[in-house]
């Protein structure tokens, strides 16, 4: 199954992703969650209960997908972590050692922007870097999780880019400064269930393309933390819970280890792309 999360008089709603069209879950059924968050806390049974009513739901209710205005798939994850340094090609670009723990920091929701939505070049710098990441939400309760059961707690997948302002991240040893900056975090547009993909979505194909141009180009069996293993890893420290998002770190190919390093800057326009999961694109703009 897939959802997506799209304006609705100014509103974020939640649809059913059928081929080409979605369906507005809440004139399919008005009893069904509102939200992504509040259908990964729906529990066992939801994801069954929003198809029935998206198959079922009228014509009024069927948009055009191609015609939606995209929101990020959820800005209120009770937690975003995010993984650095989670491809050895990339640490070693970078001129980082290989970590022997999750490199880890947090997104807020600010930081989001949809499908076909503007990432924001920001005045105070021109240090705007990309990163194709996948995307892993948590759909049950789990704490001190076994790494061969952890992927029994996914619910879904997507794509994310994890826009990144270089200069400011590098101001302290954390980086969460420049991984915050408002709508540089492209997140979208399809969330995929667990079930549509590989388990642990392993083996799937994932680009950046800026302007067309192929910047990243790898597959996630060469993350160093697994899907699982980091799901067991967290798991140990504190307690994971439905709608907690892990976004899984980038490949070599950033912008900032390229001579001379590539900005994204006004009128790029930047494509994610994970194989089975889809396609994320942002137009860049620079800060009024």
């Amino acid at each position: 199954m897939r959802f997506v999360t799209f304006d609705k008089d100014g509103a974020a709603a939640l649809g059913v992703r059928l081929g080409d069209e979605v369906v507005d879950l809440s004139l399919a059924d008005p009893a069904q969650p509102r939200d992504l968050l509040g259908l990964l806390q729906a529990g066992q049974g939801a994801f069954a209960a929003a198809m029935k009513a998206a198959e079922a739901a009228p014509a009024s209710a069927r948009r055009s997908y191609d015609g939606l205005t995209f929101h990020p798939l959820m800005r209120n994850a009770p937690k975003m972590f995010c993984l650095g340094l989670n491809y050895a090609d990339h640490a070693s670009e970078g001129g980082h050692d290989v970590p022997v723990f999750p490199t880890l920091f947090m997104r807020g929701g600010t930081s989001l922007v949809g499908h076909n939505q503007p990432i924001v070049r920001p005045r105070l710098s021109e240090t705007l870097d990309y990163e194709c990441e996948l995307a892993a939400f948590i759909g049950q309760r789990v704490k001190n999780m076994p790494e061969d059961k952890a992927l029994d707690a996914v619910a879904g997948y997507a794509c994310f880019n994890d826009g990144s302002v270089r200069e400011y991240q590098r101001m302290t040893p954390q980086w969460t400064a420049g991984k915050n900056f408002d709508n540089t975090g492209g997140f979208g547009p399809d969330f995929v269930t667990a079930d549509e993909v590989p388990p642990g979505a392993v083996g799937l194909n994932i680009q950046t393309r800026l302007n067309g141009a192929v910047m990243q180009d790898a597959n996630t069996e060469i993350m160093i933390f697994s899907v699982a293993k980091t799901i067991a890893l967290l798991s140990e420290l504190i307690t994971l819970e439905p709608g907690d998002v892990l976004v899984m770190g980038t490949p070599s190919g950033v912008g900032h280890a390229r001579k001379p390093p590539v900005w994204m800057k006004d009128g790029d326009v930047c494509e994610i792309e994970i194989e089975k999961i889809g396609v994320l694109r942002n137009p860049i703009v620079n800060e009024a």
